[in-house]
């Protein structure tokens, strides 16, 4: 009996002390954090983890269901009804309803004549004379009577930043004398200001006011594998409005020659080429993976083919997006010189010693000069037949694009080139400057 009372002596000893009181409170507070911690990660790794034991649970149920061979049909069926729900239907429907806020599609108007037909008494005729007198006959003229609003075409674009920041193609707002006007995802109208086209890529940032957008992340392209899903999001042919496509990329660093209905072209490199539907209208919208990140931004397809759509890789307009946040406009990068690119047939033809590089080489034009005065080159003595091999060690080849490797510089970076110059080779350190045009 005494013994009995030493013990619940002993344990209200230990449950009213401090160092009790301490402990405990300290090791619960250790386990909640570590709780919290736990619940974090697996939330921020919700994608990969769903997907593990998705896989898991498919090859489970394969395993289990294909042992029954009389019925083969309907196991593959199940399979097939499984992957669908667990992977991509269940991805790609969450990423659009993440991501479908943040697109928008831009209309084209613009003020036109208005025509009307009339036709004037003075010049009226009766070619029956007396035999239907009363009767006149004239030919209808037209002449304009003021003018009207027209929608004169459309694009899309999404938004980069919750001020109402919006990326979309260049030439989807090259025009300088129409209107363009923003329609969100909920059905609102805005009037949009043209902020800066790119000089060099076909990319424009326009804005429109307010605050409070939804915005869209930006990924990584430089980390795409062919075969990877993607979405695709726009106003396709400029009626049917936040249009979804999915497909997967069909090639990497793709070289094309873009053109539009205005006969002006120019060369893009570097591109994603997809599969996923991208008509006319979805110039502007975004490619997606499937975590919702842009990976590409949709700016052509292939004429008179299916499935073959190509979009501009996101790494390639980073820089544009955060120049325009801080300066306005787009500030781009340059080294000063004309050049051809170097090849077998280009070292056959001028007696060269390499088929790789760029060649610095004067346009047709006089004022086109192979260095281009106070320039960045022209500081370091790069001259006219100077061969520029290597830009920070990367070979200047058919497989990298000098303009490219430039273009994803910084302004008032330091780069070391390697030039093969009168047949000896030297290496030289170049600051970055403005692109003059800017």
């Amino acid at each position: 009996m005494h013994e009995e009372i030493g013990i619940i002596k002993f344990i209200k000893k230990v449950f009213t002390s401090k160092d009790f009181s301490f402990i405990f409170f300290s090791s619960l507070a250790s386990v909640l954090l570590f709780g919290i911690l736990v619940g974090g990660l697996v939330w921020r790794y919700r994608t990969d983890i769903f997907g593990y034991f998705a896989k898991e649970y498919l090859e489970e149920v394969a395993s289990k269901d294909l042992s029954d061979k009389d019925d083969t049909r309907v196991v593959t069926e199940r399979i097939l009804e499984k992957q669908t729900i667990f992977t991509q239907e269940h991805f790609v429907i969450d990423t659009v309803k993440k991501t479908n806020p943040a697109v928008v599609s831009i209309l084209i108007s613009k003020e036109v004549p208005k025509y009307e037909s009339y036709v004037d008494p003075n010049q009226q005729t009766n070619p029956f004379g007396e035999l239907l007198p009363g009767f006149s006959f004239g030919v209808p003229q037209y002449r304009q009577n003021g003018t009207e609003k027209k929608n004169i075409g459309g694009g899309s674009g999404f938004f980069v930043s919750s001020d109402g920041l919006i990326v979309t193609n260049k030439h989807v707002v090259e025009q300088k004398d129409v209107a363009y006007t923003v329609f969100s995802n909920d059905g609102k109208k805005y009037t949009a200001e043209v902020i800066a086209r790119d000089p060099v890529l076909d990319i424009a940032l326009i804005k429109i006011q307010g605050s409070n957008f939804p915005y869209l992340a930006l990924g990584n392209s430089d980390k795409l594998e062919i075969g990877q899903n993607v979405i695709a999001i726009g106003n396709a042919l400029g009626e049917y409005r936040n249009t979804v496509s999915v497909g997967v990329v069909s090639g990497l660093a793709r070289s094309i020659t873009a053109g539009d209905n205005s006969g002006s072209v120019e060369v893009l490199d570097k591109v994603i080429q997809t599969d996923a539907a991208i008509n006319p209208g979805n110039s502007g919208g975004p490619l997606l993976d499937l975590s919702g990140k842009v990976i590409g931004v949709n700016v052509a397809i292939a004429q008179g083919s299916q499935n073959i759509g190509f979009a501009l890789p996101v790494n390639s307009i980073k820089s544009a997006i955060e120049s325009v946040k801080k300066t306005g406009k787009i500030l781009r990068p340059f080294l000063g010189v004309r050049y051809v690119s170097v090849n077998a047939e280009i070292k056959a033809k001028n007696n060269l010693t390499v088929d790789y590089g760029i060649l610095v080489k004067a346009g047709a034009n006089p004022n086109e000069l192979a260095v281009i005065p106070g320039s960045p080159a022209d500081k370091v003595g790069i001259v006219e037949n100077d061969i520029i091999l290597e830009i920070d060690r990367i070979r200047l080849d058919d497989k990298t694009n000098f303009a490219s490797v430039i273009r994803e510089k910084n302004i008032g970076q330091t780069i070391k080139i390697k030039i093969l110059s009168k047949g000896a080779l030297k290496n030289v350190s170049v600051v970055l400057e403005v692109a003059k045009d800017n």
